[in-house]
């Protein structure tokens, strides 16, 4: 452990994660933290921050210290990351004295804290699946997650004797920073956040541990309060973008079904990433009452228009103008309805980022409605493309990239296997959900040299198929006919 100490010193060093005056008290809290009762500073190899974590974690399984499971690990390592980690206000310092420079140098700053903290746990991210197909509306994204670890059955069992406390009340809140976990909530003495202003509201900034996208980053408010899409959330848009122009920023849609996995807690998301329903085409340009503002209908699976100004608080007011017609409107030949029963099923998905030193805002109409043909969502993923994705389609897949499960990485494997003969799908219980898709895919010309393109191809297919279950208007052009009713109903 005392080379492991110094290696872990010097990385700590050489990351300006912490200063030579604050050397012996980081080898001190290792020391204590490892049960080790002396230490010697001495040269030692440069070796990466995983394998020192690993061999870390191995002398505190060996000694006892820790459980052998992915989980007692988890939260082990960040206990060690911990004693090299600089305090939350020297973070907002530094943080808020880059960006007096220049915010994306103060966003670089915090994003590379954050990887070389462990925080976002870069070694699993890495081994995420990516790739992309042009399909119908442009360069669809996929990505299979494989950075969130599946719990052994050991582990299951020891987090169902975990008693919850309520605190911190949910994962987004402030209080998580520094908190040390248990088996059902990951430890955060890594985390930490950046506050943020946005008009006259306290917000925080921070980056997801599982950097769905380049600088996946969520910005939370201060109170634990529901997602609500009104008028003060196109304003707090347009503040972080006016603050970091050089991050997209959105939010997901604030009703069950349509919404993301979190509603309990007023939240967005934004990044450094271009996604693909930016190079979306556009139907047509329409004027909407005296507004000086740019719209488009824009040829996308889920049904969006594209606002483009130079004045945000015109861009607010259209924004908000348009949510509010759409909160009411009900257009029953396309199973659009607006109030069931006094239950709102109408929202938007709004995403805002600078356009050439514009404002630009996509806002995405959404509607929860279900019906006995489709429980589980009219305007959702439909049964017959569940074998890829059930989950509700949010800010990020509505932008045009799926977060797939890391089951299909195997199944996908498994597939491959089939379609070339080595394998027989009635003998492998994971695939038979994927019968059906099977069945088409074998009227396909495979062989080994295409197998793994065409896969991949068929794949994009799928989710975009998804996206336009979840479109209201559809891209024909009972559709677009639709879509120009309710354009005309604005300017009514």
């Amino acid at each position: 452990m005392n080379e492991k100490i110094n290696q872990l010193i010097n990385f700590a060093l050489e990351n300006k994660m912490i200063k030579k005056e604050d050397e012996s008290y980081s080898v001190n809290l290792l020391l204590d933290l490892l049960k080790v009762d002396s230490f010697e500073r001495c040269e030692v190899d440069d070796i990466s921050i995983y394998d020192i974590l690993d061999d870390m974690l191995e002398y505190a399984c060996e000694k006892g210290l820790i459980d052998n499971d992915m989980t007692s690990k988890d939260l082990f390592d960040t206990r060690i990351m911990n004693c090299i980690m600089p305090r939350p206000s020297e973070v907002i310092e530094t943080f808020s004295e880059l960006y007096k420079v220049n915010s994306q140098m103060a966003t670089d700053y915090y994003y590379n804290l954050s990887i070389n903290s462990n925080y976002i746990r870069k070694s699993r991210t890495d081994k995420n699946i990516k790739f992309d197909f042009y399909y119908k509306y442009g360069d669809i994204q996929i990505s299979i997650n494989l950075s969130k670890p599946e719990k052994d059955p050991k582990e299951i069992a020891k987090a169902k004797l975990v008693k919850s406390s309520g605190y911190p009340k949910c994962l987004l809140c402030k209080e998580n920073v520094g908190y040390a976990g248990h088996m059902n909530h990951p430890a955060r003495q890594t985390h930490r956040i950046i506050p943020v202003n946005l008009n006259g509201a306290q917000y925080f900034m921070q980056y997801s541990p599982y950097v769905y996208y380049n600088e996946h980053c969520i910005v939370f408010n201060n109170e634990h309060v529901p997602m609500k899409i009104d008028e003060a959330t196109f304003r707090n848009l347009f503040s972080f973008i006016k603050q970091f122009p050089h991050y997209m920023v959105g939010s997901n849609a604030d009703l069950p079904i349509v919404g993301g996995s979190i509603l309990t807690h007023d939240h967005y998301q934004g990044g450094r990433h271009h996604f693909p329903i930016e190079d979306a085409q556009t139907i047509k340009e329409v004027k909407i009452k005296d507004y000086d503002v740019k719209v488009e209908m824009i040829k996308w699976p889920l049904s969006t228009l594209r606002l483009t100004g130079n004045n945000s608080e015109e861009m607010v007011e259209l924004s908000n103008y348009i949510l509010n017609k759409w909160i009411n409107y009900t257009d029953e030949s396309l199973d659009i309805i607006a109030f069931t029963n006094g239950e709102r099923h109408n929202t938007i998905t709004p995403i805002a980022r600078m356009k050439d030193d514009q404002y630009q805002i996509d806002l995405v109409l959404r509607n929860n409605r279900t019906s006995e043909e489709y429980p589980d969502g009219i305007f959702h993923p439909h049964k017959e493309h569940h074998h890829i994705k059930k989950e509700n389609i949010g800010l990020i897949e509505v932008m045009g990239l799926a977060i797939l499960p890391a089951r299909l990485k195997n199944e996908l494997a498994d597939l491959k296997d089939c379609l070339l003969g080595v394998k027989n799908i009635n003998e492998i219980d994971s695939l038979q959900k994927h019968i059906e898709w099977y069945e088409y895919l074998k009227t396909l010309s495979i062989d080994e040299k295409n197998v793994d393109e065409i896969l991949r191809q068929e794949t994009v297919k799928k989710f975009v198929g998804v996206l336009e279950n979840a479109g209201v208007y559809k891209m024909n052009d009972e559709g677009i006919d639709g879509f120009t009713r309710f354009v005309d109903y604005l300017n009514k």
